[in-house]
């Protein structure tokens, strides 16, 4: 979870329109900032708020602001992207044409549309891949040039430069219960510690008015993620989940709510290796305080309940290269609702196409093509096939969640909301539905072949004189039985059926009226997101572990054989 959710969701990304298809903002992370939800970290490298020195699975995202205090904290990590970004150490507008010459001039039809900014991108991946591989640290210096990352040089995570392992497996020993510090960190005298009760639905509207206010914006401050009570409810309460690990901070004198960070169980199968760990999530400061250095303290303080609980090891992400990422993965978007979103700046019209040119061509016919088939909405007499079809699908990538029954059931049909489920429910969306999924029953056999799902996680749009919400579906969880099939990958029927499935996700994404599906280079997505008209977005998410070393896992470039995206398998919130 990440988005770390957002996620990206998991706020808008920095993105340029190419030509013939535009490109657009990423509503789910921000390329500069850390995926945590707070700005609490000065540039003396204490943890990048929520990219979690915690024993959980994360997708923690950063708010931005526009004061001095941003400015500074992104000093140093624009310096050590300085080679990805284009700094002194960048990759120069020379080498960019040449590579561009050689590319039109060798690549043949293929290659006639490149342009620099292609290029450019390519470039930046190849030199991401060597951090990955451990040839170099970020942005081609060495762990001394970087500055050492203070807080992470002191963590059990692999460090820039280090050489991939021989072997996985966790970097320190867990601890008897005993030996885990007992007592809170302590906080400044002026705040509190505060369990969050999650059923409380006073505590509840209380953290959705810190997160709306607080949580994650782009660089603009033109977009901030805004989480629903009830989206915050599925993501905070899957099976098993501990109260002890929805931490909240409160101003001693008021009870005030003005941070907060939260870790839930899963269990994520590295390689051939099965990881108890956590997940967390919603990292967030209240922005006035964000000079009070609470979003250290939290991170320790989540690590803590979860070593009490004997979760060791994480999988977090982050919107910015700390050590050490595991895999990255970018995100793309499929346009639905074409006016509104060139009206709010999310993308724009090439200069080669109207606004009504482009419309037509994003344009989702009015029915799900797959209804003849059996697709239906997912129920709960379908949660034993869908978890075994999840299962076996999943175990195609390096790295996946492990889910049982329960949280099968949790995941997919927890969240679809109040009202009448089946028949034409693809046309609107339920009160309160938070998550998407259908099936594909076969009607002779009623064996479940399919289903693929996507959840809602809108951004609210800051100061637009017209629109005040960015309506945003991401790409969950989807398995087709096609891909046990002898040769469907290499024939291209794995391709097509995947094209069908999320072609029809799109249509009933329409009918929703979001504006737009996002998705990114993980699973097997790298296959179908050109074909269903995905633009790029400029948008990296990083996916790390804590306290586990592995090699790199393929995310958006191929890793050791290992084709694009196929390292990952996990979708974070």
């Amino acid at each position: 979870m990440s988005e770390a959710s957002t996620s990206q969701q998991k706020a808008k990304e920095k993105v340029k329109t190419v030509e013939p298809e535009p490109i657009e903002s990423s509503a789910h992370a921000d390329d500069t900032e850390d995926d945590t939800g707070s700005e609490g970290s000065e540039p003396d490298d204490e943890p990048e708020p929520g990219a979690a020195g915690s024993s959980s699975a994360t997708q923690v995202n950063t708010p931005g602001t526009t004061s001095k205090k941003k400015k500074k904290k992104r000093s140093k990590v624009l310096k050590a992207l300085s080679a990805l970004r284009g700094g002194n150490d960048a990759i120069s507008e020379d080498v960019v044409k040449i590579v561009l010459e050689k590319v039109r001039a060798e690549g043949g039809e293929a290659a006639a549309n490149a342009d620099q900014e292609t290029i450019r991108m390519a470039l930046e991946q190849m030199k991401l891949k060597e951090v990955l591989q451990g040839k170099t640290g970020i942005g081609g210096k060495n762990k001394k040039d970087t500055g050492g990352h203070k807080f992470w040089g002191t963590q059990p995570v692999p460090q820039l430069g280090d050489a991939p392992p021989e072997a996985d497996g966790p970097i320190e020993p867990s601890k008897p219960r005993e030996e885990v510090r007992q007592e809170p960190y302590p906080l400044p005298k002026e705040f509190t510690w505060s369990v969050i009760d999650i059923n409380d639905s006073a505590q509840l509207r209380e953290l959705y008015e810190l997160l709306s206010g607080h949580y994650v914006e782009d660089d603009d401050a033109s977009f901030r993620f805004q989480y629903s009570a009830e989206f915050l409810s599925w993501a905070l309460k899957p099976p098993g989940y501990y109260q002890d690990w929805h931490v909240g901070v409160r101003v001693a004198s008021s009870k005030k709510l003005v941070a907060f960070i939260s870790a839930v169980p899963i269990t994520v199968r590295v390689r051939n290796s099965l990881v108890n760990a956590s997940e967390v999530n919603f990292l967030c400061v209240h922005k006035k305080l964000r000079s009070k250095r609470l979003a250290p303290v939290l991170i320790k303080e989540v690590t803590r309940q979860c070593h009490l609980k004997g979760i060791f090891q994480a999988l977090y992400t982050a919107g910015v290269l700390i050590p050490t990422p595991v895999s990255s993965c970018r995100y793309y978007h499929r346009c639905l609702n074409i006016p509104k979103l060139v009206d709010v700046g999310f993308t724009g019209v090439p200069s080669t196409m109207t606004l009504a040119r482009m419309i037509r061509l994003h344009k989702v016919p009015d029915r799900p093509r797959l209804l003849g088939e059996g697709l239906r909405e997912m129920e709960d007499r379908d949660v034993p096939q869908v978890c075994d079809l999840f299962g076996r699908y999943m175990h195609r990538f390096d790295m996946a969640p492990v889910f049982t029954e329960d949280e099968i059931r949790h995941q997919f049909l927890s969240g679809m909301g109040e009202g009448p489920r089946g028949g034409q429910s693809w046309k609107s969306p339920r009160k309160g539905q938070v998550v998407w999924t259908y099936v594909v029953e076969n009607p002779n056999t009623h064996k479940i072949t399919d289903y693929f799902s996507f959840y809602s996680l809108p951004s609210t749009i800051i100061k637009h004189h017209k629109h005040n919400l960015l309506n945003a579906a991401y790409l969950f969880y989807y398995a087709t039985e096609t891909a046990f099939e002898a040769r469907a990958e290499e024939n291209g029927r794995l391709k097509r059926r995947l094209e069908e499935l999320v072609g029809d996700a799109l249509i009933v994404a329409d009918n929703a009226k979001f504006d737009v599906l996002n998705a990114m280079t993980l699973m097997d997505n790298v296959c179908f997101l050109s074909d269903l008209k995905f633009g790029q977005g400029d948008g990296i998410l990083n996916f790390y572990l804590y306290n586990w070393r592995t090699a790199p896992l393929a995310g958006m470039t191929a890793m050791d054989g290992v084709p694009a995206g196929k390292g990952i398998g996990v979708v974070m919130l």
